[in-house]
C-alpha cells in the first residue's frame, strides 16, 4: 500500500503493520475496558445525533466528541484521540456509504454482545517528544503509561509510527495492531512471460490448483483443530447454559476458534509469500466465494480463507513490482477445453476428468481452469498494455 504524503520528498510513502501481543495489568485493562466502552457510547450518541439532526433539517451534520463531556464526564477519562478517531471512523462510514449504498451500509449502532472491542489513537510528535512510542518490553500509550508486550519483530531505521489500535479478541486477549509508515523505492515494473506466470484456480478439495497440476492444501493441524472444534460444539450443545462447566467450555471454544483463524492466517500468509516470490505474475479469478459458499452443499467457501489469499497475493506482489492479473468471475474457465479451445455445455463440481470431444486431450476440472485462467490473464495483460500504448 502506497500513500500520497511521499510525493513532497519525490517517493513513495509504504504503510506496514505490526501486530503485538499485550500484556496489562489490571489497571491497565480497566482502562481498555472504560475506553471500548466511551468509544461505543461515543460513536451512538454521534450517529443519533446526525439522524435526529438529519431528520429535522434535512442536512447532514455530526457532532464533534467535546459536545458530549460535559454531559458524560466520565469521557474525560480516556486518551481524547480514541474519542476523535470515532468521530473520523462514522465520517468515513457516511462518505462510503453516500458515495457507493449499494456496496456499503448505512451506519449502524453498536451493541456491547456483537461489536468488536477496539479503539484508535493516532501519535503525535511534540517537543517533548512523541505521545505513542516503544520501549524495550512494551508500548507507552497516553493514559495508560507503558504497557508490556511481546514483539516477535521490531521496526526498522526509519519507520515513523502513525497510529495504534488496541483490540481485545473474544477469548479475552489483547492485541495492538501499531501502523507504520516509512520511504521506499518504487519498483521496476516486471514484465511476466509465460513461462514465468502461473494461474490459480480455486478449488473446493484442495485450497487451489496450479496450471502446472499442483494443488495447495492447509496444513493437517488446521483439519484436526477443526475436528476437536466439532467435539467441543457437540460437548457444549449437551451443557447446561449459565453453569460453571458451560462457562468453561465457551472459554475453550473462543480460544479454539482463535487458534485455527490463526493458523489458517499462518498458511495464507506463507503460501502467498512463496508464490510472490517464485514466480513474475499471477493469475486468477475474481469469484465471488459468497456466491460460492451459497451453492456448495458440502463444505464453506468462506472458511478457506481464498479471499485473504487472493488479498495477500496483491499487495506481496504489488511491492515487487509483480502483476495480479485477474479475469472475469463468468469466464466459463472449467467448461473450455485448453488445447483446442471448444466449450462444452456444462460440467459439474464431480466430474474431475473429462475428455474434450473435439481433440480427445483429457482434463483435470480444476487444472484445466487454471491452464485457461493463465491464458485468459496474459492476453488480458498485453491487451491492456498494447491500448496503453496506442493511447
Amino acid at each position: 500500500m502506497y500513500g500520497k504524503g511521499a510525493a513532497r520528498k519525490g517517493g513513495k510513502t509504504q504503510y506496514t503493520t505490526i501486530k503485538v501481543r499485550l500484556e496489562p495489568t489490571a489497571e491497565q485493562a480497566e482502562l481498555f475496558e472504560k475506553t471500548f466502552g466511551c468509544c461505543r457510547y461515543i460513536w451512538n450518541q454521534m450517529l443519533a445525533d446526525q439522524q435526529r439532526f438529519y431528520a429535522e433539517t434535512d442536512a447532514h451534520f455530526i457532532p464533534t466528541p467535546a459536545k458530549y463531556k460535559k454531559e458524560a464526564p466520565f469521557l474525560k477519562e480516556v486518551d481524547n484521540q480514541a474519542l476523535i478517531q470515532e468521530h473520523n471512523k462514522l465520517s468515513q462510514a457516511f462518505r462510503v456509504f453516500f458515495k457507493n449504498p449499494e456496496s456499503f451500509g448505512y451506519p449502524h449502532f453498536k451493541r456491547k454482545k456483537n461489536d468488536r472491542d477496539s479503539f484508535t489513537a493516532c501519535n503525535h510528535v511534540f517537543e517533548s517528544g512523541p505521545t505513542i512510542y516503544l520501549t524495550k518490553n512494551g508500548i507507552r500509550m497516553t493514559k495508560a503509561g507503558i504497557v508490556r508486550a511481546r514483539f516477535h519483530r521490531r521496526p526498522q531505521n526509519g519507520w515513523d509510527l502513525k497510529r495504534i489500535t488496541v483490540e481485545k479478541t473474544r477469548a479475552g486477549k489483547y492485541y495492538c495492531c501499531i501502523l507504520y509508515a516509512y520511504a521506499a523505492e518504487e519498483p521496476e515494473p516486471v514484465v511476466p512471460a509465460p513461462e514465468t506466470t502461473v494461474g490459480l484456480n480455486y478449488s473446493v478439495s484442495h485450497f487451489y490448483a496450479a496450471d502446472d497440476g499442483s494443488t495447495a492444501d492447509p496444513p493437517r493441524w488446521m483439519k484436526q483443530s477443526q475436528e476437536k472444534l466439532v467435539r467441543l460444539q457437540r460437548r457444549l450443545s449437551r451443557m447446561q447454559p449459565g453453569s460453571q462447566n458451560y462457562r468453561e467450555a465457551v472459554r475453550k471454544y473462543r480460544l479454539l476458534h482463535e487458534h485455527i483463524a490463526n493458523q489458517r492466517l499462518d498458511f495464507v500468509h506463507k503460501e502467498s509469500r512463496r508464490i510472490a516470490n517464485a514466480w513474475e505474475a499471477v493469475c486468477v479469478r475474481g469469484d465471488d466465494l459468497g456466491d460460492i459458499a451459497r451453492k456448495l452443499v458440502y463444505g464453506n467457501a468462506l472458511e478457506s480463507g481464498y479471499g485473504m489469499f487472493r488479498e495477500c497475493l496483491r499487495y506481496k506482489l504489488e511491492r515487487q513490482g509483480k502483476p495480479l492479473i485477474v479475469v472475469d468471475r463468468y469466464a466459463p474457465t472449467a467448461r473450455t477445453c485448453s488445447a483446442c479451445g471448444l466449450v462444452r455445455d456444462a460440467v459439474g463440481l464431480k466430474e474431475d476428468l473429462w475428455t474434450c470431444p473435439k481433440c480427445g486431450a483429457a482434463h483435470r476440472r480444476e487444472v484445466n481452469a487454471a491452464k485457461n485462467i493463465k491464458a485468459q490473464g496474459l492476453a488480458r495483460y498485453f491487451g491492456s498494455q498494447e491500448r496503453r500504448v496506442s493511447a
